[in-house]
């Protein structure tokens, strides 16, 4: 009897699959999602001081509790047009490469956890893009979201404000 028990708990932990979690946030229609490991705070917009001859994505810096973090604004940085900011824009405090900086988002959706059976991070996409920059496509049920890796992603646009 010992010994189905012992078999049937090796069956369950064999049959559990690593999972990740991410925060997920909309660009426009757009899902996206950033390792949770990686967001340290999410704030309510607040007032950006600018900084002169940064890079066109780069909106300047806010106070954080008495850092100064850099913010940059993703829908530039994706080539979207631009939206006033409203109820539902946020910063996303992030840590990239040990640094702090801060994404402008059109919303913050949720925490998911994806199975990483349904991570593919391999896109095979007729432009070029710098496979660096996106951890994967994750697939929960029928939705897709783009996940960024946000060391590689946001490393131009932290060496211009350092």
């Amino acid at each position: 009897m010992e010994t189905q028990a012992l078999d049937s708990k090796t069956r369950d932990d064999s049959s559990i699959e690593e999972v990740e979690q991410f925060v997920t946030f909309m660009l426009g229609s757009e899902k996206y999602g950033v390792s949770v490991l990686k967001v340290q705070s999410i704030i309510e917009m607040t007032e950006i001081t600018l900084v002169p001859r940064t890079r066109h994505a780069v909106e300047g810096v806010i106070n954080l509790r008495g850092s100064v973090v850099p913010v940059i604004n993703l829908r530039k940085k994706f080539r979207l047009p631009s939206k006033e900011y409203d109820l539902f824009t946020v910063i996303l405090i992030v840590e990239v490469q040990r640094k702090l900086m801060g994404i402008i988002v059109d919303s913050v959706s949720d925490v998911l956890s994806i199975h990483l059976s349904n991570i593919q991070n391999k896109i095979n996409v007729a432009s070029k893009i710098d496979d660096r920059m996106i951890y994967g496509v994750g697939r929960v049920d029928e939705e897709l979201i783009v996940l960024i890796n946000v060391d590689a992603f946001l490393d131009e646009e932290i060496s211009s404000v350092r």
